[in-house]
């Protein structure tokens, strides 16, 4: 089994340092909610929400973005170019070292 290291920076400006299995084909979103952070996921990962929304503050090349996360983006608040949505993001032994913000709640 393989874990990976991310750094999550929670709303109050907390880093917390986590580590993610890479064999249980989890998300961002998943793995946010397994540490209790305060990420909602209120549609269970379906890109339907922009409750998982985060920021990538590191240099990691990542799954190109569906149409359905680009379209809820679209639409949600305190979208920057880094956006990203924690659920569409699987953790992959190349994701180590990541590091993310959480978006302010909308």
């Amino acid at each position: 089994m393989v874990d990976v290291k991310i750094k999550i920076k929670d709303r109050e400006g907390v880093i917390h340092e986590v580590l993610a299995p890479t064999d249980m084909a989890m998300n961002l979103m998943e793995v946010c909610k397994s540490y209790e952070l305060p990420v909602e996921g209120t549609c269970g990962g379906m890109a339907m929400c922009a409750s998982c929304q985060c920021y990538v503050l590191s240099n990691h090349s990542m799954s190109e973005m569906e149409e359905e996360e680009e379209a809820m983006l679209s639409e949600a608040f305190y979208v920057k170019e880094n956006s990203r949505l924690g659920c569409q993001i699987p953790i992959t032994p190349e994701l180590d070292g990541l590091e993310i913000e959480l978006a302010p709640e909308s």
